[in-house]
């Protein structure tokens, strides 16, 4: 074997292995979720998980790859490699094989889908939830995808998310706000004054198993997005760990400081946030910028948890919207502070790259909140998006598929 096929032979099992370490993210966010939730609606999640990615992985491959990474028109989207994306092109190609490349494509557009779940969680008709996570799989994130880095307008203005902390996480993250938000609460979240109540969820275990698997994948994730066995692997894996164990620790003082004792669902979510907010940078910045990057993640779950929790009243229940959406934004925000080698405001580069920054934010923020309005303000027309109040009380196990995650408990049962 000649070096160059051994070279590529390395790459191609790297990227492979760092898509397996993805796909297992699936089952992180499906343990995260049924832990932090009611155990009569366990299955009911097991079920969204399993279907957003085959769904998602499907319709990603007929056609969201294409809109993502086929020719572009005008920089908004790609128009080409439609119904077999291996036939495109792409220079990415000559160092892996099609087959490589789109499945580690398939995983990130799979995270982008699932984090919607946890948001809409204990309220949301099946059906109304295989139709958007097929929407946003099919069009929605490989749309906004291309911008960045499909060749599209936002990357040849320099925009840099070098592994989804937007492309990803916001994307998500913008869909969960504004899908909690169109479903409204559940019942007995918030009193006749508007005052939130605390729903716990019922396995905390079940939900810290599933944030030490999602912090295991995001050493695919990250590392991974190098998309080749380079010597950047060992540095952006040190980036991101740091930034998601500097995040634990804050997110753990400032609520032992905030409430009298430290809170073990909110530093589970604090380490998520850190790993979502270095995402964007986690090959840009020194490992000082990370650990500070970090910092300001752990105080931002805390205090945006509050924020969505009890100045909008959005009931989301695993903490979505404030660990993808608001941690995804401060990191993509965070590149134009902490990149160095003169790119940041930090280091010398000046406004330039923040400016860039924000407006890759925005954008994506402006796509993702216009795009899933229209798409669930239909569904909740058309097809239903909320289960009655009774289907809510029994549990959507029983009301939507039929059976129950702990089936020695009684149907009329209020399990907790």
């Amino acid at each position: 074997m000649e070096l160059a096929e051994l070279v590529k032979a390395i790459d191609m099992v790297w990227v492979l292995v760092a898509a397996i370490l993805v796909f297992a993210m699936q089952l992180g966010f499906a343990l995260v979720e049924t832990g932090f939730t009611r155990a009569k609606n366990s299955a009911n999640i097991i079920m969204k998980n399993l279907m957003d990615f085959s769904i998602g992985s499907v319709a990603y491959y007929v056609v969201g790859f294409g809109l993502m990474f086929g020719a572009t028109a005008g920089g908004f989207m790609g128009l080409s490699g439609f119904i077999k994306p291996e036939t495109l092109g792409l220079d990415i190609f000559d160092s892996l094989t099609p087959s490589v490349f789109i499945i580690f494509q398939t995983v990130f557009a799979a995270t982008a889908a699932t984090i919607v779940s946890g948001a809409m969680a204990e309220r949301t008709q099946f059906r109304a939830y295989v139709i958007y996570s097929f929407i946003i799989s099919l069009v929605i994130y490989p749309i906004s995808g291309h911008w960045a880095w499909g060749g599209g307008w936002l990357s040849s203005l320099g925009f840099i998310d070098f592994a989804g902390s937007t492309v990803v996480h916001s994307v998500g993250g913008w869909a969960a706000l504004v899908g909690a938000t169109i479903l409204g609460p559940r019942i007995g979240k918030y009193d006749a004054s508007g005052k939130a109540n605390a729903i716990p969820g019922h396995n905390l275990p079940l939900g810290a198993a599933g944030v030490f698997l999602l912090w295991i994948g995001w050493f695919g994730f990250n590392p991974g997005s190098t998309v080749a066995a380079s010597d950047q692997i060992g540095y952006i894996a040190m980036t991101t760990n740091l930034a998601a164990a500097i995040a634990a620790c804050v997110t753990m003082f400032v609520t032992w400081f905030r409430y009298g004792k430290p809170d073990v669902s909110m530093t589970l979510n604090g380490a998520l946030a850190g790993l979502v907010a270095i995402t964007a940078g986690c090959a840009n910045v020194t490992f000082y910028g990370a650990l500070a990057i970090g910092v300001v993640s752990g105080f931002l779950i805390v205090f945006g948890i509050e924020f969505v929790d009890k100045v909008l009243h959005v009931d989301d229940p695993v903490g979505a919207v404030s660990v993808h959406l608001l941690n995804g934004v401060w990191g993509t925000l965070a590149v134009g502070l902490f990149a160095k080698d003169g790119v940041g405001l930090f280091y010398g580069g000046g406004l330039k790259q923040l400016g860039v920054q924000a407006l890759g934010v925005g954008s994506f923020g402006l796509w993702t909140v216009v795009t899933t309005t229209i798409l669930f303000l239909v569904i909740k027309k058309t097809v239903g998006l909320r289960v009655s109040a009774e289907e809510e009380k029994i549990g959507l196990d029983i009301s939507e598929h039929g059976m129950s995650a702990y089936p020695e408990w009684s149907v009329g049962e209020e399990l907790r």
